[in-house]
């Protein structure tokens, strides 16, 4: 199995002529703020859902993939208020939602304060579908 890891690493760090570094457990908690991505490869898109629960900011998660099934279990499985299928996380914008100009994000799930009714204990999740849409 470790074997295999290693030869996914070795395939991938092909793909970027060697440029890449080895991944470290802190890599995973980090948010850069940065031109700096950390990749895994994973066995399958269980194994890629495991792993945004587990580190991912439960703000927005994108997969491309052309199988309808693959899609609907990671779109279902991560825990995100915007998942997507074949669409650049770049529309993860409250303009492109149609609220206005966007003026904050948030990844809590419930953030009521003052007088709590039914309104203000309901969490959203979006699901955005696309055919590999991109902003230019």
């Amino acid at each position: 199995m470790q074997a295999a890891k290693l030869e996914l690493t070795k395939k991938v760090n092909k793909l970027f002529r060697g440029k890449l570094k080895k991944t470290v457990e802190k890599d995973w908690k980090t948010e850069y703020l940065d031109k700096i991505i950390s990749i895994r490869a994973v066995k399958n898109v269980s194994s890629a859902v495991n792993h945004i629960l587990k580190y991912g900011t439960m703000h927005t998660d994108s997969i491309i993939t052309s199988s309808k099934k693959n899609a609907e279990i990671f779109l279902n499985g991560v825990n995100s208020s915007i998942a997507m299928h074949n669409v650049s996380t770049q529309f993860a914008d409250g303009g492109e939602f149609g609220f206005g100009g966007e003026i904050g994000i948030s990844t809590n799930k419930l953030p009521p304060r003052g007088p709590v009714g039914i309104d203000q204990l309901t969490s959203y999740k979006y699901l955005v579908s696309g055919k590999g849409i991109i902003r230019p």
